[in-house]
This record gives structure tokens, sequence and C-alpha cells, in this order.
């Protein structure tokens, strides 16, 4: 327990906080978010027939970036924040050609019609937790209406996308701050993404696992148009595990305390469903395609959360967004540079590589993600590695799921 003097000084820290006098911190210092946990190529799986990009991430598509925050902090806050930007440079000023695919529209997906109805993207896009979604909305205005060039912008259209962290976060506490999401929008960077318990996925529980952040990526091959690309998911939601086509669900199940309260016999909150919470999934690709091949290229991924065992569940909004860094469109051009978009048959290599990478990125979320303890002592385990190996077909690397 606090003694007085810590009281006066953690009073005094959210003093600074509020004021913006210091830097709220982003990370807890804890044993579970240093814990060593492998991606799936390094435990001999891979899915589908094209290869990764360098990094095997979202940011193998050129110019994309990524940014997190993550929220751990005492007992209750296990939440934060997930920024992509389709390229470096100003979004309004120089928007991208996207699309979003609902699978399931129980989820607040702000921005989503404009972007459908336009066929645009012009702000980074941000994840976060359900309540947080509105704040991180207002956050991403005021950054994107503060940036150099747009001082006489009077709008934005920002797209913000969320998963339900209540299980593992105190949702009610609205923890997220507009300082977080500027913080994960400006250190966004081109390099290896984080995933697991990690910004957006700090609080996230797939398949009654620890769920989180997962990428991943494809590069086609030269007579395929050598096109990249890449995925990133907030994974949320559940229904019967199943990876490389194992049917892992019927062997290992996660340990049923973990609906529980550790403190008590009796459930101070109702037990979640499993197969409930959301998932979102964001789509990168360099090819050059208009918002309507995006939709379609966008509701492939879905595809990859059937393969995991996604059941579809009424209580899980499954969202995927889509986007295009080649596709620009200038706010003030009158007439647009003409863009030789690619033939409908020459999607098909480009539905498969999405598909694979989500396959691959929600496995990658669930393996590099840690055991979590947070609101009301409620657990979410790790899903156990070596337990989960020995249920999975012998497959060297070279050899591919699919």
């Amino acid at each position: 327990m606090f003694n007085q003097t810590s009281r006066i000084t953690a009073l005094s820290l959210q003093i600074l906080f509020a004021f913006g006098l210091l830097a709220r911190p982003s990370l807890c210092q804890t044993t579970a978010q240093t814990e060593s946990r492998p991606r799936a190529r390094e435990i001999g799986l891979a899915f589908g027939l094209y290869d990764p990009g360098p990094k095997n991430a979202i940011t193998d598509v050129p110019g994309v970036l990524v940014g997190q925050v993550t929220l751990l902090e005492g007992e209750n806050v296990r939440t934060g924040v997930t920024a992509i930007r389709p390229h470096p440079g100003n979004l309004f000023q120089d928007k991208v050609a996207g699309a979003v695919f609902a699978y399931n529209a129980f989820g607040k997906l702000v921005g989503s019609t404009q972007v459908n109805e336009l066929g645009q993207i012009e702000t980074p896009i941000v994840l976060t937790n359900t309540l947080s979604v509105f704040d991180a909305a207002s956050a991403v205005a005021h950054w994107t209406v503060t940036e150099a060039g747009n001082e006489n912008v009077p709008r934005s259209n920002a797209l913000v996308g969320e998963t339900n962290d209540g299980w593992l976060n105190d949702i009610r506490g609205f923890n997220v701050k507009s300082t977080d999401v500027s913080r994960a929008i400006n250190e966004a960077s081109a390099g290896a993404v984080a995933e697991g318990t990690v910004g957006a996925g700090t609080g996230t529980v797939a398949f009654g696992w620890k769920g989180g952040i997962g990428t991943s990526s494809r590069h086609l091959p030269e007579k395929e148009g050598g096109y990249t690309v890449g995925v990133l998911v907030q994974s949320n939601f559940g229904g019967r595990l199943t990876v490389a086509g194992a049917p892992v669900w019927r062997s290992l199940q996660p340990p049923q305390e973990a609906s529980l309260r550790d403190s008590s016999p009796v459930p101070a909150f109702p037990a979640r469903n499993p197969a409930d919470g959301s998932c979102m999934i964001v789509v990168a690709t360099d090819a050059p395609l208009d918002a309507r091949q995006l939709h379609r290229l966008a509701a492939r991924a879905i595809l990859g959360m059937a393969r995991v065992g996604s059941t579809g569940s009424n209580g899980s909004g499954d969202y995927a967004i889509a986007f295009s860094t080649t596709n620009r469109i200038g706010q003030t051009a009158a007439r647009t540079t003409p863009l030789a978009l690619l033939g409908e048959d020459a999607l098909s290599p480009l539905f498969e590589a999405a598909i694979d990478a989500t396959e691959e990125a929600i496995v990658n979320s669930m393996l590099k993600a840690t055991t979590v303890r947070g609101f009301e002592g409620h657990r979410a385990e790790a899903i156990p590695i070596a337990q989960l190996r020995k249920l999975l077909p012998s497959m060297p690397v070279t050899q591919r799921a699919h």
C-alpha cells in the first residue's frame, strides 16, 4: 500500500500528466512485457504459396509506417494505440485510395462511411479500444488539421477502429488520451513491428488466450507483378482455434480460471463469450488498385480469420481496411494523372497473398502475446508454445501450410 508521500507523489504526477507538463509513461516495465516468444516461422510454420517480405510485416510495403503506445498502468489499465500511416507525407493533401469491408458491423469504425463513399483515406489509421475510439478520432482530427500545410483545412475524416478490451482493461476509465494517439502517429516508423501485448493489442483476447497485434507480408514474384501485400491485425475474437489446419481447440483449451476473478469463486463480471470481441485488419499494398478493387481485396482478408477458426459470432465486429500506396489523390488536383490499374484477373494473386498474410498475422499476434492480469483480477494466459507445437503437423519452414 502507498504511504502518504507516495500518494502525494502519485497525485502530483497525475496533475502534471493532465496539464501536459509531463509525458505519460507508455509502458510499465514488467517481466511479461519483456518475455521473448517466437513468431510462427520461428517454430517452423509458414502459410501459403508466397514468400514474406524482409521484415514479414506491413512495413514491407514501401512507405508504410507503424507506431504504437502501450498503456500498462497500475492494476487495471491494459490498453493502447496502434497507428498506421500509409505514407510519411501529408495524407490530407496527398490521399491514398482505400476501402473498408465490414464482415460483421458490430463495431465503431469511425470514418468508414466517407472512405467507402469517396474511396480515399486522408488520415493515419488508428486502432484502440471501444470506448476510446471517439476520443482517438478527435485526436486524429486535431493532429491532421494542425499538420504543416493544413492551416486552412476545416475538416478531417479520421479513420479509427477498435476492439473491446474490457475484460483485461478498465475500459470505462477512458484511459487513452490525445497525447497517446499523437505520439503513436509521430513515432511511427518503417522498421520491424512489435507484436503481441503491445499498442491496441495490450488488453485483447483471442480464442480465450491472450491476443494482440500481429503482422505479416507477402511479396509476389515478378511474373505476377512483383507487388507486396502487408497485413496488420488487432486480434480479439474467437471460435475454434485452428493453426496450420490442425484443430488445436480439440486438445488445447485456455484454463477455466481465466474466466473468473482470481480472488473469488464467484465471478464479479459476466463471463465473456470467447467467440466475441472483434478483429480489426489493415491491408496495405503497393499494387495500383482503385477503391473498388481494394474493397474486394479487403473482403478476402476475412478468409484468413476463417482459416484460424473464427465462428463469426454475433458480438464479433470484424472489419478490414485496405489501401494502395501507389494510387494517390491530391487534395487540390483538378485532374489526376492517369494510373494504369491492374486488370481483374491480376487480382487473384493479391487476394491469395492477403488471405495468407492475415492468417499468419493472427497466429503471430497470439504466439507473441504474453500472459496478462488486469481489470478486476481477470487473466488471459499466453498460449503455451511447447504444448501447441506438439499438436501441429511436422512442417519445415520451406513447406507451406496451404
